[in-house]
């Protein structure tokens, strides 16, 4: 009886006699070795690559080399391990090769005692993979983030694809009418689960403009039936550098007036040349500005001075029990007091019960938002949430 299979490769060369030779080695050395003449032909794999252990792959082919088949790879598979062979190695090549995630560089001639026992390590971390995301399961995660640029390109090139924005109301705590919504990001790519691993793919592969260009295209095509709400929009620092951002002639800029541009007091703007002429120019274009997370962020004022806000958004882990905890509410109490003495309107996030809600209005928060009201999803323009 056969010894099993130490595991199934996938051999890609358009060389004849080496892809014969190195098939031959790697069968005696005990496993099953399936081959492609080129990047195009291995492609016919991709629907069975839960089945492969290991890619074996030159990397100057013709009609598709190595680095494409890999990113070929990485959009439907972000562990099988790659190995890239190439006769001609060069620290830019290597460095591409790595950056993208294959797991070896192999330069030609091939030496079969390395090639041997990177094939042996290649197929042990596909193992280590199978069972890490088993574990996952099992603690009730079903993704995580991919560690190489090839597959992190191709999880955050998906989540651009089906990207979507959910809309939570914000409702005037006065009487519970509609005042706005708030946008937030979500897309159906179950590689990243929600809006902060889309974020930290975004800064990650450096497109974050990309992303910020996304959001605010296809942020406002339902406001046009939410018959004069307003609508709050998230803003990274980063997409203050982004010029589209400025022409006001976008779908965005278009209804300006009717658009809060919210800028986290968590992140640190310093790094933001012209800051104050960026702002300055947002709302010559009509736009207002929020700090969103008010004491979460930053102890310092640098934020808060340079927005000059029309809005401020009291962060929900302030909120969170307000009814219970008298230091929170005193500290509300005097933050709303100063807002409005400034002429700011005071969002209180994130309120879940009925007794945080009647804090809230006691101490004079203009508009509410959370769970008690309604929970992010698809816009219901027209729609009065009580509370």
């Amino acid at each position: 009886m056969s010894a099993p299979s130490k595991g199934r490769l996938l051999l890609v060369d358009d060389d004849e006699g080496l892809r014969r030779a190195l098939a031959r080695f790697l069968e005696r050395a005990g496993y099953e070795v399936v081959v492609a003449t080129n990047g195009r032909d291995a492609t016919r794999w991709i629907a069975d690559l839960a089945s492969v252990d290991a890619i074996i792959s030159d990397l100057n082919m013709p009609e598709m080399g190595g680095l494409e088949l890999l990113r070929a790879v990485r959009e439907h598979d972000l562990d099988v391990p790659v190995l890239l062979m190439t006769a001609g190695p060069d620290i830019a090549s290597a460095i591409e090769a790595i950056d993208y995630g294959a797991y070896k560089y192999l330069p030609k001639p091939v030496d079969l005692d390395v090639l041997q026992d990177s094939v042996h390590r290649a197929v042990a971390v596909r193992k280590m993979a199978r069972l890490k995301r088993e574990a996952l399961s099992l603690v009730g995660q079903s993704s995580v983030l991919a560690a190489d640029r090839a597959g992190l390109e191709a999880s955050f090139d998906r989540a651009l694809r089906v990207a979507w924005m959910a809309y939570q109301p914000i409702v005037r705590a006065a009487d519970g009418s509609i005042f706005g919504y708030e946008a937030l990001l979500r897309a159906d790519e179950p590689t990243l689960p929600n809006p902060g691993a889309i974020l930290e793919a975004a800064e990650r592969l450096g497109r974050m403009h990309e992303l910020g260009r996304t959001v605010r295209s296809i942020t406002v095509v339902p406001m046009a039936r939410a018959e004069g709400a307003t609508l709050f929009v998230n803003l990274h620092p980063n997409d203050l550098t982004d010029p589209t951002l400025f022409d006001r002639m976008s779908p965005l800029a278009l209804m300006a007036s009717t658009v809060v541009l919210e800028i986290t007091e968590r992140a640190a703007l310093d790094d933001i040349s012209d800051l104050r002429t960026r702002v300055a120019r947002l709302r010559t274009m009509g736009f207002r500005l929020a700090v969103d997370d008010l004491g979460a962020g930053y102890a310092g004022l640098t934020t808060f001075a340079t927005l000059e806000p029309e809005v401020v958004k009291l962060d929900m882990s302030l909120v969170r029990d307000v009814d219970k905890n008298p230091v929170k509410r005193r500290v509300i109490d005097k933050m709303t007091a100063l807002s409005h003495e400034l002429n700011m309107l005071v969002v209180a996030e994130g309120v879940e019960t009925v007794a945080e809600r009647d804090v809230l209005r006691a101490v004079g928060c203009d508009l509410l938002q959370g769970y008690l009201i309604a929970r992010p999803g698809r816009p219901f323009p027209g729609v009065v949430w009580s509370v």
